[in-house]
C-alpha cells in the first residue's frame, strides 16, 4: 500500500510553522516579528478555505489592520488575552471567545498582543479568487491573483 503524504489527523501545535513569515513587503513585513502560524489547511491539502494556528508574542500583531474586499475570516481564542482592534474601537478579548469578519464590510481589523503571556488563535479565510485587501492605516493595497498576493501602494504603484 503506497504511503500517504497527506496526514489524517495531527496535534495542531506539532505542525510545521509557515518558513516565510509573512508575504508583505517591508517596511512592513518587520513589523510582524513575533507572529508565527502554522498552515493546518494546506497541510490536508484544503484548498476552498484556509485555516492557521497562530501565535503571537508578547507585544505582537497578527496582521496590520486590514479588511478583505471577498473572504470572509473566522477567529477563535484558545490562549490568552489579546485586543480585537476594528473600526470601531479596541475589545478585548479572551480563551473561548470568537469574531467573525465578513467581505466587503471594509471593517478594517487586527489582534493586538498587548500582554506578557503568549496568544494562541485559530483563524479561518476562504480563498475567494480576486480577493483585495485593504490597509486603513498603511499606504498598501493587497491583489490576490493567481493564487499568490501582490502588493501595491494605495495609488497602484509596486513595491
Amino acid at each position: 500500500m503506497p504511503e500517504s503524504r497527506t496526514p489524517i489527523a495531527v496535534h495542531a501545535a506539532a505542525a510545521p510553522a509557515r518558513t516565510k513569515p509573512t508575504n508583505y513587503p517591508e517596511p512592513f513585513a518587520s513589523r510582524m516579528a513575533g507572529r508565527e502560524k502554522r498552515p493546518l489547511g494546506d497541510l490536508f491539502g484544503l484548498t476552498n478555505f484556509g485555516v492557521n494556528l497562530t501565535r503571537l508574542a508578547p507585544k505582537a500583531i497578527s496582521a496590520l489592520r486590514h479588511a478583505h474586499s471577498k473572504q470572509d475570516e473566522f477567529i477563535y481564542i484558545l490562549q490568552g488575552r489579546p485586543t480585537l482592534r476594528t473600526d470601531e474601537g479596541s475589545t478585548q478579548l479572551e480563551p473561548g471567545m470568537c469574531a467573525g469578519f465578513k467581505a466587503g464590510s471594509g471593517n478594517g481589523h487586527q489582534l493586538i498582543n498587548e500582554t506578557d503571556e503568549n496568544v494562541v488563535y485559530l483563524e479561518a479565510g476562504d480563498r475567494t479568487p480576486g480577493d483585495e485587501g485593504s490597509y486603513p492605516d498603511d499606504d498598501l493595497k493587497a491583489l490576490l491573483a493567481d493564487g499568490k498576493w501582490r502588493f501595491v501602494h494605495k495609488d497602484g504603484v509596486p513595491y
